[in-house]
């Protein structure tokens, strides 16, 4: 009987670990060289969140980001049953770290696109739809480039690229399987993502979608951010919630 008890204990136990990795508050800093980066675009710093869904973002990590160049949304800012009040809260914080841009994840189609793209829109966020943004400093430039949920058929990356003014080209994507179309004739370097949420629910190596992490593919840097909500199950195990606070070199 003692040892029901302990296991009882023990899966209680770890039910509450999952519960904490789900709602962890951390950011990420990294540092990634790029070889085309324009000088005046040394040390620029991005803050990349995905994979919200139902969570509020906690003021922790808006005063850890706060020196942030930009702040983008790698889909699944909401799922079914978010409020749009929820989004913009979620929105005004992100938007005290720096200008916003936003791609669809599959989620985001759980709701009124419609209404959740106005929502977005009228808090002053930059929705790329497979389109790309130019960011100039002084006379260089370089490309942020949008492409949309590659899972529902709605992802275009030819239509993303066009009208690129750059030569340095970051790429954002809600799911890492746009890592697969990617050509060196694109001039992608940089290529963030999540979706996979690391698997969230990990035994050691196994896992039901690819691990979070940097991956360096022929012709670009891939990120794969565990994100920062969870979806069905608010639990996580050896796939803690996360953003990223990432400082672009030459």
């Amino acid at each position: 009987m003692i040892f029901f008890y302990l296991f009882i204990i023990a899966g209680i136990g770890l039910l509450l670990y999952m519960y904490i990795e789900a709602h962890r508050n951390r950011v990420i800093h990294d540092s990634i060289k790029i070889d085309k980066l324009p000088k005046s675009f040394e040390n620029l710093k991005i803050f990349f969140i995905s994979d919200v869904h139902k969570r509020v973002i906690s003021e922790k990590i808006i005063q850890e980001s706060e020196k942030a160049d930009l702040v983008v949304i790698g889909g699944d800012l909401v799922e079914k049953g978010v409020s749009m009040k929820k989004v913009e809260d979620n929105i005004k914080r992100l938007s005290a770290i720096g200008p916003v841009y936003f791609v669809w994840g599959n989620n985001d189609y759980d709701v009124d696109t419609k209404q959740l793209a106005s929502t977005i829109a009228n808090e002053g966020a930059t929705i790329l739809d497979n389109a790309n943004f130019s960011i100039k400093r002084n006379d260089d430039v370089i490309d942020l480039v949008g492409v949309n949920d590659t899972s529902l058929g709605f992802a275009s990356l030819e239509d993303a690229l066009k009208e690129c003014e750059s030569s340095c080209r970051i790429l954002i994507s809600h799911n890492p399987d746009i890592s697969k179309r990617i050509s060196s004739a694109d001039n992608i370097q940089l290529v963030l993502t999540g979706h996979t949420h690391g698997g969230q629910i990990r035994i050691g190596p196994l896992g039901i979608a690819k691990r979070g992490g940097w991956y360096h593919e022929l012709t670009h840097i891939l990120l794969v951010s565990n994100g920062y909500g969870a979806t069905h199950l608010p639990l996580r195990l050896c796939a803690p919630s996360q953003t990223h606070l990432i400082t672009l070199t030459r």
